[in-house]
């Protein structure tokens, strides 16, 4: 019989709707029903794409003897820890404090008062690699409750106490200034892989705020040894076999130091990250496999993971027909039936295919050598090559495509498309394709329409026509931020008006007072053991540095000082973490590098969209990283009355388009004609 899970929406609790645990979803009946009958409770986290979740479920949920054993001695709860990051972060906390390390499966034993008495990650069911087995675990957790309760609360509240310190300012970290920058610059030095790019051993994951960060530092030190960094990183990850070279996309990270194996789940916060980076590497060194890289992800994003709706699908698993890897990878003789003997031979030479394969027996695709150094060293025409080479991937993709595909969680978070359509709305101008601005305006106006409550705050997820789960930081301050992207990169003032009211949503429901910055959830949120700070950078940006990056964002536009000051709290708040832990702090440091500035604010006006838009969109191919920019013609009737300070007193000169830039909203005199604007653009790019 399908237990509690089954009346859920999220794919991951209802891949176990048919265990014989007797799951219950976190809310009041679970949490009622533990503290009537003083059972502790068994808390189980993890995701959809997690493969060490579904080695779990087949491993002990799935086993009736286990099964019976957390019946009777817990109450037994599942959670997704997309849909309640809330929940995932202060039980993995936990775990880190218990164990010294984290992962999913997360599993936490609590008392009915919800604090975490003992904890780990995947367990085998019985005892194997130094690991103990879960059964074992459920015995020692039930004997110790039992018998040595009294021990086992003060443990809780002890580890509850230290819960309810993270994240909390360090009052003596220092003052926030520039040189926070150079002294993360100097430890992301230290654990780069100078040959094979990217940061630490295996496992190794893209860091692409950190090499965002990089590419600031290069821009204002002119340090050709950081930007060689990031290009090392940016080119090993495209030519890796973290990269899908038949359909675009990015995996989630690879299992070695070089790239070649993936953990092959795909993520979209990944993809739009990493798009992100792409299109920075691309306005810095004119790159075209970077500009490639991005489309074809962006391409991978709209053909496979984006919702009829709108909006775009969370992840994708790891595994198919209960392997890992199944889908992605390939043999020899497969690609020979595909391709035929002559045009195998040379994608084979080029994308690492070997009758011993170097995965398992199989295929990943990788380029260990450029296509330009295969052609060079075969003496092939590469004009040709790359002809027949994008015949030949189209071709196996084609045949891909018919394979059983790995599971998918359509779900919509978001933060999550927050992410992705500020890439799609930078992508759109820096890549001059229209349709991944139709796409990010699209998503935008799914969130804004279909997950908001009657009272205009935000709701984080959606799947089967259902929005629910109050926002958090991450779901309002990403979104500011894709909305002013989206805003620059069309100029429709609505963009601006969302944006606001949801700014004003987070100073009045997330600001800590007491301690600066802003809480990971609202004033309003459900009451849990401690009310979390976000501050550490993990595979997203934190809260706290997106609500600075954002703010400072929208402040500059619309002239609103109590943004500016937020922005800048939320920086002060967090000098400690930029200082002491600054390879987790990339997206602090980029929102300081901005209140650091200089940051321009430049207004455009012209008598058409079209003029304008053709000023703008230049200045959009440049690496310019620290700008706003507001653009409006004299014909336009309605604007945001938000964005009047950026123009008030401006008027065109000599009728045609006329460039205005500020600075704290000091204005240098207006410059128009398109020499003399080249010039300026080039000025700002050349900082």
């Amino acid at each position: 019989m399908p237990n509690r899970l089954a009346n859920e929406t999220s794919p991951y609790l209802l891949q176990h709707a048919n265990n014989p645990v007797d799951w219950y979803p976190w809310g009041r009946e679970a949490l009622e029903r533990s503290k009537a009958e003083q059972k502790p409770i068994f808390l189980s986290i993890g995701y959809s794409a997690c493969h060490w979740c579904h080695v779990m479920e087949h491993e002990s949920f799935e086993n009736a003897s286990i099964a019976t054993a957390l019946n009777d001695k817990f109450i037994n709860i599942k959670v997704d820890r997309e849909e309640r990051p809330d929940l995932d972060q202060i039980y993995m906390n936990a775990v880190q404090l218990i164990t010294g390390r984290g992962g999913w499966p997360m599993s936490v034993f609590l008392t009915p008062d919800l604090q975490p008495f003992f904890g780990g990650t995947y367990w085998p069911p019985e005892a194997s690699m130094g690991m103990p087995g879960f059964a074992q675990v459920i015995v020692g957790v039930e004997d110790a409750w039992l018998n040595r309760r009294e021990q086992a609360i003060e443990q809780a509240d002890e580890l509850t106490r230290h819960l309810q310190q993270v994240g909390r300012t360090d009052e003596a970290a220092g003052e926030l200034t520039p040189e926070l920058m150079g002294n993360a610059t100097a430890k992301l030095e230290q654990i780069f892989d100078f040959t094979n790019g990217g940061f630490g051993q295996a496992p190794k994951f893209p860091h692409s705020m950190d090499l965002q960060l990089l590419m600031r530092v290069w821009f204002r030190t002119r340090r050709d040894g950081v930007l060689d960094m990031v290009k090392l990183s940016l080119d090993k990850m495209a030519r890796s076999g973290i990269y899908d070279h038949l359909a675009g996309g990015f995996a989630r990270y690879s299992v070695d130091a070089r790239w070649l194996v993936p953990h092959f789940e795909k993520m979209l916060y990944d993809n739009a990250l990493l798009t992100a980076a792409y299109l920075d590497g691309y306005l810095i060194t004119g790159d075209e496999t970077y500009a490639q890289a991005t489309r074809e992800t962006l391409d991978y994003i709209l053909s496979y993971m984006t919702d009829e709706r709108g909006g775009f699908h969370s992840t994708e698993d790891a595994d198919s027909e209960g392997v890992e890897g199944k889908f992605y990878v390939w043999t020899l003789a497969e690609i020979k039936e595909i391709l035929g003997d002559e045009k195998a031979e040379r994608f084979c030479y080029v994308y690492d295919v070997t009758e011993s394969g170097n995965f398992e027996g199989n295929n990943i695709l990788n380029l260990p050598k450029t296509i330009a150094q295969c052609a060079a060293l075969r003496s092939w025409d590469l004009n040709e090559l790359n002809d027949e080479l994008a015949e030949s991937r189209a071709a196996l993709l084609a045949v891909r495509d018919q394979r059983i595909r790995p599971d998918k969680d359509d779900k919509i978070l978001v933060s999550w498309n927050a992410l992705m359509i500020d890439s799609m709305a930078r992508a759109s101008g820096i890549l001059d394709e229209s349709k991944y601005l139709a796409a990010a305006s699209a998503a935008t106006d799914f969130i804004l329409s279909e997950m908001r409550r009657n009272d205009g705050r935000l709701l984080h997820s959606w799947r089967a026509g259902v929005a629910k789960f109050d926002a958090y930081l991450d779901d309002y301050t990403y979104l500011i931020n894709a909305l002013v992207s989206l805003y620059e990169a069309s100029f429709d003032e609505r963009w601006i008006d969302e944006a606001v009211t949801l700014a004003d949503l987070v100073i009045a429901h997330f600001t800590d007072s007491a301690g600066g910055g802003f809480f990971f959830t609202a004033d309003d949120h459900e009451q849990l053991i401690t009310r979390s700070k976000d501050v550490h950078d993990s595979s997203v940006p934190s809260g706290n540095a997106m609500s600075a990056t954002g703010l400072l964002r929208l402040g500059k536009l619309t002239g609103r000082s109590d943004y500016l000051e937020a922005a800048r709290s939320a920086l002060e708040s967090t000098v400690g973490v930029m200082r002491q832990s600054p390879t987790a702090a990339g997206q602090l440091l980029i929102a300081a590098d901005m209140l650091f500035g200089p940051t321009k604010e430049i207004a455009i006006l012209g008598a058409s969209k079209a003029d304008v838009s053709l000023v703008a969109a230049d200045l959009s191919r440049r690496y310019a990283p620290n700008h706003v920019v507001a653009a409006r013609t004299t014909d336009e009737a309605a604007h945001s009355a938000h964005l009047d300070p950026m123009f008030r007193g401006k008027q065109l000169a000599n009728e045609s388009v006329t460039v205005f830039v500020c600075e704290n909203f000091a204005c240098q005199g207006p410059v128009s004609g398109s020499d003399r604007i080249d010039e300026l653009w080039n000025e700002l790019t050349s900082k």
